[in-house]
């Protein structure tokens, strides 16, 4: 008679190890995946400051400070945008799945701002505002022309 010890006999189901193996395996893809969502957010908000500063830039010396200042006010607005939506797309992954619907309040409030004020211009600060739109241009580009970048 074996005993349930020996190692002939197969172990019981409830010591089933692969079920372990799965689960542990499942935890560490949301956590590579978590991980390259972050690793994007970085690099996207790099990217859009990076742009934020050469735009701003080549504004003040091609037109003016006040027009430069402007598209500065819609990039920050973009800036801040941007980091809601990266905040509402990590709630989607965990266990939160509403999203809010505040951001797009942003560009509306913002905008009604500016149409009250005389030293605010609409068209730099909406273009400011889109300035996170070419960070999102390049690193769609760069993954379909270079797939293994990463």
């Amino acid at each position: 008679m074996n005993t349930p010890n020996t190692p002939t006999q197969p172990a019981p189901a409830t010591e089933d190890l692969p079920q372990t193996g799965t689960v542990s395996t499942v935890s560490s893809e949301t956590g590579n995946s978590m991980q390259d969502f972050y690793r994007l957010q970085q690099e996207l908000l790099v990217y859009t400051l990076a742009f934020t500063g050469i735009i701003f830039i080549s504004v003040w010396i091609f037109y003016s400070l006040n027009i430069a200042l402007n598209y500065l006010l819609g990039a920050i607005a973009g800036v801040v945008y941007l980091k809601m939506l990266a905040r509402d797309v990590e709630r989607i992954g965990s266990q939160n799945q509403k999203i809010s619907k505040t951001r797009l309040g942003l560009l509306i409030g913002l905008m009604i701002v500016a149409a009250r004020l005389d030293q605010l211009q609409i068209l730099p600060i909406f273009l400011g505002f889109l300035t996170y739109k070419i960070s999102l241009m390049i690193y769609v580009l760069r993954s379909a022309l270079a797939p293994d970048y990463r």
